[in-house]
């Protein structure tokens, strides 16, 4: 199996769309999009998770997406990370093997959305049976309860995932539940906190890697207060965080999670990456 070092910030990114009746994807964006997050300081990206609106694609644009990212990530040293769940379960076997063949860093995959799990045994045997399609890819559990209403106890699930899918190496842990996440961290373990919100109180818990959708926009922030933690400087990393806070209470003035990230992103630099699609776009 491909070996996953990587700590630290990784953005996830947006899908551009043209602005067309059917919102197409413009690919040709992606390039250029991967040279202004390194310009940024971000060496790391996620294609296809929520803020890349990935569960509104198809299979063959959510291949092409990657395919295209890969690229891109491969001329400008960038990590490369996707995201294959919120389908049907033969589609996201299809993408799982897709990530094999395109030999990316690193794989993350939702639970099943509408056959939830409701243990973690049953969580990790849905795992286990994705994981089997890409064993040569760093696996990573999506966890997103306030999405999938799947609530499994992580920290139970991850010491029993560990031992069941070979290629399991952590989760992406969006949510505000501070105490259960501080639970997940362990040495040889990545666990990514996906909570812009909480982030000092995280980096002071322990955890060393983000996947943040507000790093599109203002990852100078983020760093600024992961350096103050870990420097010990708390009453300017609780000064950054409001400040991080307020920026995005702003933005969500403007719309749902995604449409507004997404239109703040635009506003923020020459990249433009259109609306988001139904039923997240507005006109």
């Amino acid at each position: 199996m491909k070996n996953f070092a990587y700590k630290g910030l990784m953005a996830p990114v947006f899908t551009a769309y043209h602005d067309d009746k059917d919102k197409t994807v413009n690919y040709e964006i992606i390039e250029p999009y991967a040279k202004y997050m390194k310009q940024k300081g971000v060496n790391a990206v996620l294609v296809n998770g929520t803020s890349g609106e990935g569960m509104l694609m198809t299979v063959l644009e959510r291949k092409q997406v990657t395919e295209a990212w890969k690229k891109a990530c491969d001329l400008n040293g960038i990590v490369l990370m996707v995201q294959i769940g919120g389908a049907p379960y033969p589609d996201v076997v299809e993408l799982a093997k897709h990530a094999e063949k395109l030999q990316v860093d690193g794989v993350l995959c939702l639970p099943e959305l509408y056959f939830k799990p409701k243990t973690p045994e049953k969580l990790t045997d849905y795992l286990k049976n994705v994981a089997v399609y890409c064993p040569n890819i760093p696996f990573f559990y999506y966890h997103i309860p306030m999405f999938t209403d799947v609530n499994v106890h992580m920290p139970t699930f991850l010491d029993m995932a560990e031992l069941a899918i070979p290629n399991f190496c952590g989760i992406k842990y969006t949510s505000g539940d501070l105490d259960q996440g501080s639970g997940c961290l362990k040495p040889g373990r990545t666990i990514f906190l996906g909570a812009d919100t909480i982030l000092c109180g995280a980096v002071a818990a322990g955890f060393d890697s983000f996947i943040m959708t507000t790093l599109n926009i203002c990852p100078e922030i983020s760093n600024e207060i992961i350096d103050c933690v870990n420097s010990g400087q708390l009453d300017t990393a609780r000064d950054k965080q409001k400040q991080l806070n307020f920026r995005i209470s702003d933005i969500l003035k403007h719309g749902d999670w995604v449409t507004a990230m997404k239109k703040a992103f635009n506003e923020s630099c020459n990249l433009n990456l259109g609306n988001t699609r139904a039923p997240l776009a507005f006109e």
